[in-house]
């Protein structure tokens, strides 16, 4: 009997998740019978270790809020995903358990394909394990960037029209406005917006999120999450494949 090769992914609330449907897509498309993908809902990553132990687990997807958090559950991590300090990938070979950070992948193939000239200085809105990966790209593309988040010191409450309208690139890196709650949006001086700003909303579900409606009212160049998504979830089945090999 041919052995199951099982990935999944875990996260808290994620119900909605894209992953499921990409891969068994993709299992479908390859014909890759003894291939299954699960979703591992954890209301508290303590219970972590038990999913981690599955036989036959080769990888897994990891989402909000677990990013950071998985960290010390790990053996190994690369070199990206040990700079940044948060891990979207794990391959699983010979009981190895290896972190890796192909958000930074992603966000990095969507800047390139939306950036101008002028996008020079960026907000990162959000501090948790996705804006960690776009501090990095940022970094490594050279572009200055401010954070504002409740937990630093330009926050929502002190965040200026002016501040805005000098930092042309915004990504938005919170889980505000995720399905369900697709009308929540974080607060923010919209009126500062332009034509010549780039939205970057990391949030693939709903298309749309109402900060990217806000932005694109005020002539703003918009995109959400989607490409990235698609970009990292191929570089985690090239991990899993060349761990295969």
């Amino acid at each position: 009997m041919e052995t199951k090769r099982k990935l999944g992914i875990i996260g808290k609330n994620i119900s909605y998740s894209f992953s499921k449907k990409y891969f068994e897509n993709k299992f479908k498309n390859l014909m890759l019978t003894n291939h299954c993908y699960d979703v591992f809902d954890l209301s508290d990553l303590s219970e972590v270790q038990k999913i981690l132990e599955i036989p036959d687990l080769a990888g897994l997807n990891v989402t909000i809020p677990y990013k950071e958090k998985i960290i010390p559950f790990l053996d190994e991590l690369s070199d990206e995903a040990k700079y940044i300090g948060a891990v979207n990938c794990i391959s699983i070979e010979n009981g190895i358990k290896k972190g890796y950070n192909t958000d930074a992948e992603g966000f990095e193939k969507t800047l390139l394909l939306h950036k101008k000239n002028h996008h020079q200085l960026a907000l990162i809105l959000g501090n948790g394990g996705a804006a960690k990966a776009v501090q990095y790209v940022l970094e490594k593309n050279g572009i200055p960037y401010q954070t504002v988040s409740r937990n630093t010191a330009l926050n929502y409450d002190n965040l200026t029209t002016d501040i805005v309208a000098q930092n042309l690139l915004i990504i938005q890196c919170t889980p505000v406005g995720t399905f369900p709650k697709v009308e929540d949006c974080v607060k923010f001086p919209f009126d500062a917006i332009t034509e010549n700003h780039l939205i970057i909303d990391l949030i693939y579900n709903p298309s749309e999120t109402r900060f990217i409606r806000n932005a694109a009212e005020k002539g703003a160049k918009t995109t959400n999450g989607f490409y990235m998504l698609e970009k990292q979830a191929e570089k985690n089945w090239e991990i899993w494949n060349i761990q295969e090999k």
